[in-house]
């Protein structure tokens, strides 16, 4: 099914209110400040499926059904599929300015899970497939939009997580049933479910059999009874609940996920204790959803150069002077995204017949999304001057108010035919990207880039690339590691 996004709003509206920001229940999220523009932002990609324009990236065909649903909702079975992840990705980004991880984190999470559970099913006969797969088609059939969650809060992180003082720092199993499973524990800094319908959990990390009751999958709706959520508090919360352009409509949202002996279902689990197999999660999904990111920060890259853009012409000075700094966002925007496509490239079909990517390009790529995105955001600062850095300028309430207004519109006038407001729009626009709301997790988001890099160090054949060297050089004695001093 494709929505609307009048469909989408009224969906979110009719859920059991649980969402927690500043002690207060958000009883509507589709209109309260701290929710709206996270919502708003979401709503955007409903929009671009139903313009024909923009319909190829956003819907596609069910391989289980033949039916047109979101492409959000579907299997990636072939290196064309996967690359429609990052397309839609960057196409959000350029609509919203920021991540909208419904749009993108669970789709990950059900191509991955398809791979696990094709594995998982053929060692221990389990059926965590066929429950997948139907739930999957509810999800098409509905049109939903589906978070994924995999952090946990983790704990002590010199202890196991069955060593941990409190065992609800990770997601755990509480009871097995024959009906299903009762979980509790904690995913924390999940974003976008605000957003969101359904909510996709995989373990946060690689368990071994006295941590079993911690390797759990599942899906869950986002109001199920015993799932409270708090929204975390952001650098710019203030303005974005305030109104007017002191931040634009659009955002996001991040969240910590309190699971009290929530009872899930059989059909919707997908792993429950086969701890051998939580490992092959994380490696299926960093090296996806790594590849993917590339695409975040380089669509949001792409606003940035923008911004840059109007604030040189806002400014009264032609972009010109500024050409080499945009060609520096561009070449860092285009690395992150080619990069993530590379890993793609690189790949292979699974068994399952879903698309994995490469696993050190995709590392490799996320070390370069934990530090590209940051020069390019310092570029953004410094085509735009000190307005946009400093953020020293009255607020949009002064902008307006029928005393002050005057007085703060004529001292913003700049640029020959660019009004007061305008010039003030893009120094926010340009303030909010580069440090306000719409920062996404370049450093730690999608995972820590220090882990990346240790994936890229196991993932290299130093020995191997040693023989290479050798031979070119017509070394012929062998040159091993010294051996380690007693």
């Amino acid at each position: 099914m494709i929505r609307t996004r009048e469909q989408y709003i009224k969906s979110l509206q009719g859920m059991r209110p649980n969402v927690y920001k500043f002690g207060e229940l958000i009883k509507d999220v589709t209109s309260h400040p701290a929710t709206k523009r996270a919502i708003e932002a979401h709503a955007r990609g409903f929009d671009a499926a139903n313009n024909p324009e923009e319909r190829e990236t956003f819907v596609y065909k069910s391989s289980f059904t033949g039916k047109e649903v979101l492409r959000s909702t579907t299997l990636m079975t072939n290196l064309q599929e996967i690359m429609a992840n990052p397309a839609l990705k960057r196409s959000m980004y350029q609509k919203t300015g920021t991540c909208t991880g419904s749009w993108c984190v669970g789709w990950n999470a059900m191509s991955v899970m398809w791979a696990v559970s094709y594995e998982c099913d053929k060692e221990f006969g389990t059926d965590y497939q066929k429950r997948l797969e139907k739930w999957i088609i509810s999800v098409q059939d509905k049109g939903l939009l589906v978070a994924g969650a995999l952090t946990d809060a983790k704990g002590d992180r010199s202890m196991k997580a069955s060593d941990q003082a409190d065992l609800d720092s990770n997601l755990h199993i509480v009871e097995q049933r024959e009906d299903g499973i009762v979980i509790s524990g904690c995913k924390a800094m999940i974003t976008g479910v605000a957003a969101s319908e359904e909510i996709f959990l995989l373990p946060g990390n690689a368990y071994k059999e006295v941590d079993k009751d911690f390797a759990v999958a599942c899906a869950v709706p986002k109001d199920i009874e015993g799932l409270t959520i708090i929204e975390t508090r952001h650098a710019s919360d203030m303005r974005d609940l305030e109104e007017g352009f002191d931040a634009p409509e659009t955002g996001n949202t991040q969240a910590f996920l309190v699971f009290d002996k929530c009872f899930v279902p059989k059909e919707r689990v997908f792993l429950a204790g086969e701890f051998k197999y939580s490992g092959k999660i994380i490696t299926y999904f960093t090296a996806n959803y790594r590849a993917c990111i590339g695409a975040c920060v380089a669509g949001q890259g792409d606003v940035m150069i923008g911004a840059g853009v109007l604030m040189a012409r806002a400014n009264g000075l032609s972009m010109k002077p500024f050409q080499d700094k945009m060609i520096s966002m561009t070449v860092n925007n285009e690395t992150t995204y080619a990069v993530g496509i590379g890993a793609m490239a690189c790949g292979k079909l699974h068994p399952s017949g879903v698309w994995i990517s490469d696993s050190k390009l995709a590392h490799t790529n996320k070390v370069h999304v934990a530090t590209l995105p940051y020069e390019t955001k310092r570029l953004c600062q410094d085509i735009g001057g000190g307005i946009v850095e400093t953020g020293c300028f009255p607020s949009y309430k002064d902008f307006v108010d029928p005393t002050l207004g005057p007085v703060v519109q004529k001292y913003m006038k700049a640029g020959k035919g660019v009004s007061a407001e305008s010039r003030a729009r893009a120094a926010r626009l340009s303030e909010w990207l580069t440090l306000g709301g719409g920062v996404p997790g370049c450093m730690h988001g999608g995972g820590s880039p220090d882990g990346a890099r240790m994936v890229v160090h196991a993932t290299t054949q130093y020995e191997e690339l040693a023989e290479y060297a050798r031979k070119v050089a017509g070394i012929t004695e062998e040159i091993k590691e010294p051996e380690k001093a007693k």
